[in-house]
Formats: structure tokens, sequence, C-alpha cells
């Protein structure tokens, strides 16, 4: 996965007037190439003209957003970014390269516009073992074989959290990652096959069967048991073992998540009601979109509106601070951009921003280890980090009944995402600013332990905030009492 790349950290930020390093983000005529387009307005009327502007400058509308004013397009033109900015000049706010190198799955088939309202209200979608066991509470609880093993359920207090409630089948996580194996034993039951889907297929949904099944990556079926493996006498158990998943397929075989695939991620999540996402990635191809660079500048709009609108209907995000114990706060350097081709060592600043951990409203998580220090690989920053969770050596799920360790900021987030689906079961009546509002209340506020990171990172702030921990560590029983 892309956000497992390993980036020094800082002790200075360049300083705000200073301009990034550009990236090339090349063109040539016979290449088919993917972009964003940004209406000056967010409905379907603008949308329409944004559309009727990429036939006109050369190019072909893949996928249309009008909830947000985005459009996906594809073209084999060199000059599409300067045309569309011509001939789209009354509807057209900005135009950005997606990837530095053609598309690889081509155009899909068809034209798609899956333009539809969100739900007004939220169906409960129930799965035939809920009418077995429905919405339970515990006097007690029976271990699963290896839940003595998974330390971040007692760091966390998710195992006292498990005597009040394993959360409720009305709550909905979307797992926005490589897929959920769908025959998993300790995930089969809770996965909602009806709300799952790719978004790989250059950012279109694809609602196919076993679209969004893995293929090359056992990342996101690790990613789902952490959040609900199932209490069934079966291997592990995740976070909010009752609550129901949906694979959001958003990282391509190559192991990419290009800003299409992510923007239909979250679209969809909107769409289809979900309470909660978990985003354990960056969006490629770049570890961070700048604003002073036109190209990023308007990926990095597309993305946040599609975050923005998808909050709006409810929906909370959880998103992996990253693995490059990199101050997000003191923004220097970045030599692993663009990760689909050549990277290059570039200047960056504070205008440029991991994606989407670092967008507004969005919950960032850095992780801790068994001792409830800052893991050596996380990345930190006061008032970039909002809350620690567990990420070293995680014990979850892998494809073909496997179950196995794995480390990273990947594995601290859906922590905080199963946090979240707890929470929202107990109150399902809180919109997602309360509930970020309270799990940062509810985190148990930490020190500023020593950790493994490099020479000049070291903790600044206080108990109550700072750079390791954000609000704290998160607290599962504090979240359903």
């Amino acid at each position: 996965m892309a956000a497992t790349t390993m980036l020094g950290g800082s002790a200075m930020a360049a300083s705000p007037d200073q301009h990034s390093t550009p990236v090339d983000f090349p063109a040539a005529d016979g290449e088919l190439m993917s972009y964003v387009v940004n209406a000056k307005a967010s409905n379907p009327k603008k949308t329409r003209d944004v559309v009727r502007a990429v036939a006109a400058a050369g190019g072909v509308a893949v996928q249309q957003w009008p909830e947000i004013g985005v459009v996906i397009v594809q073209s084999e033109s060199a000059s599409f970014r300067s045309d569309i900015l011509k001939y789209g000049y009354a509807s057209v706010e900005s135009v950005g390269a997606t990837r530095t190198i053609p598309v690889a799955e081509g155009t899909p088939d068809g034209i798609y516009t899956p333009w539809q309202k969100a739900p007004q209200q939220r169906k409960k979608q129930l799965a035939e073992s809920d009418l077995l066991y429905g919405d339970a509470t515990f006097d007690g609880v029976a271990a699963d074989p290896r839940e003595a093993e998974q330390w971040s359920q007692v760091q966390i207090k998710a195992d006292q959290a498990h005597q009040v409630t394993d959360g409720s089948r009305n709550v909905l996580v979307g797992v926005l990652d490589s897929g959920i194996d769908p025959n998993h034993p300790d995930l089969q039951a809770n996965i909602d096959v009806a709300n799952s889907v790719n978004c790989t297929n250059a950012g279109r949904p694809d609602t196919s069967p076993t679209g969004w099944n893995p293929t090359t990556s056992s990342h996101g079926t690790h990613v789902a048991g952490i959040i609900g493996a199932a209490r069934n006498g079966v291997g592990i158990v995740g976070v909010a073992p009752n609550v129901r998943m949906a694979s959001v397929k958003v990282v391509n075989d190559a192991g990419s998540i290009y800003p299409e695939y992510a923007i239909c991620g979250f679209m969809w999540a909107g769409l289809k009601g979900m309470d909660v996402t978990n985003n354990s990635y960056y969006v490629d191809p770049m570890q961070f979109w700048c604003d002073d660079q036109p190209d990023q500048k308007a990926v990095r709009v597309a993305v946040e509106r599609a975050v923005e609108w998808s909050t709006k209907q409810g929906v909370v995000h959880a998103a992996a601070a990253g693995n490059a114990s990199y101050d997000l706060a003191n923004k220097t350097t970045d030599d692993v951009s663009p990760n689909d081709s050549a990277g290059i060592e570039r200047q960056i600043n504070n205008g440029c921003n991991d994606m989407p951990t670092e967008l507004e409203g969005v919950v960032t998580v850095s992780s801790t280890d068994q001792a409830g220090k800052l893991s050596s690989f996380s990345n930190r920053g006061l008032n970039a980090i909002d809350v620690a969770a567990p990420g070293s050596r995680i014990l979850s799920t892998l494809p073909n009944n496997g179950y196995g360790l794995l480390s990273g900021t990947s594995m601290a987030s859906p922590q905080v995402a199963g946090v979240l689906a707890l929470m929202k079961s107990q109150h399902p009546g809180w919109k997602p600013k309360q509930l970020i509002s309270q799990l940062g209340k509810q985190a148990e506020d930490h020190i500023c332990m020593p950790s493994a990171t490099p020479t000049g990172a070291e903790c600044i702030g206080k108990l109550s905030n700072n750079s390791y921990y954000g609000e704290g560590i998160v607290d599962a029983l504090q979240a359903v009492l």
C-alpha cells in the first residue's frame, strides 16, 4: 500500500511563502490520461455544462458527480487542460491530472450518471442472522479462541465495552480499502454485500458481484477484522463485532489509490447512508498535495468536496496519519512523490496536505505500540493528530481463512472506526461533528512518552493535546456509556 512508504521527519517547517517544487503531470497526444474537472457550482446544470465543455475539449466524461460538481474525465489530447478552461470558461473552476502515467484500466463502457438523492432516512437492513441475534447486550461475554492475543482491545478498553454492547446492526461501516475476503469465517456474517462496490474502474462505481473482492492485497481484509470480526467462537473479535461492513474497493491491483477512486468511495458512502468510513491510505500518487500547484490543488478540491458532501449526509471518517515518521505540522521535504512514476526530491510547505487524513472533519489517527508509546513509524504533529490507537503488531484476519500480525497507522485507524461505530450504535442520533467531539473528550489523556522516532521528533504540547497522541488514546468503554 502506498501509505506504508517511509520518510524521514524534520524539525523545522518550510516558510509559508516558500513555494513547493513543481511536479510534472505529463500528457502527450495519443496517451489516455485521467483528470478531475471541478465545476464552479455543485448542481446538475453546472455539471452538464462541464460535460459539454469536456466533449468540446476532446475528453470523455467517465463519471459525473453533480452533488459536488466534479466530473472524472479521460482524454488523449495533450492540450486538454488548457482547452477545457477555454471551452468551459463559464462553468469550469479548475482541472487537475490525477496521475502521472496513462490510465491502465482504459475507459469503462457506456455512460453512467448515478445522480441520486442521498437517503433521507436510514433504513435498517437486516441480514438473516439479525433475526436470530438482533442487537444484543451481555451480562458476560465469552471469548473467541484468539481474543487473549488482542492486546489492542485492552489498551482501548474494547474488552470492557463489549460487556455493554457489541454494537448495532443498524450501523454500517464503509471499509475503503483493497477489498474484504467474502468467505472468511470471521467476516462473512458482517459483510453488507448489497452496499459493497468497486471504485477502481476509472472511478466509476462497479457493483458486479465480485468486483469488490480482494485481488492482490490482504490489507482490506486485515483492516475489516480489526473493525468488525464477528463474535462467533472463531478466531478473533473486532472492536465492533456486531456492526455491518461494506467493502468499498479503492485500491487497484498495482496498489494505487488514485483520486477518482477515493472520490467514488466517499460519494458511495454518502449515497448509501453509511455511518462511518475507515481510510487506511493516502491518495496517490502524491504523499502531499500542494495548493500552490494547479493540478494538485484541483485534485485536493475535488476530494475535499466528496468528503464534505458525505459528511453532510451523516458519515464520519477516520483516517490513518501515515507511516513516514513525519511531523505533519512542520512539512519540509518529500522524496516519494509521485509514486506512480519516478519520485523526485521536492520541497513542500504546510499548504501541502496528506489526503484524506488532513482534510477538514476527518479524524486523524496516530499509532501506539503495546507499551502505549508512539509507534516508531507513525506520523505525528501538534494539532494535526486527533487521537491515537494501537497499530503495532496487530492480530487480525487475512484472506483464505487466515490470521496474522500487521503494523501501521493502517491498523490504528480501524480501531478508531470501530469505536466510532460503537458510539453511533449507542447514540444513533449523533451527527459526525458530535461524534468527533465526544471521541476526543472521551479519549484517555496521555503524557508524551519517549518513542523510537528520529532525532528532532520530540513530543510537544500538553497532556490534553500533544503531537504524539492528539487528545489521547481512544476509549471504547466511554463510547458506549
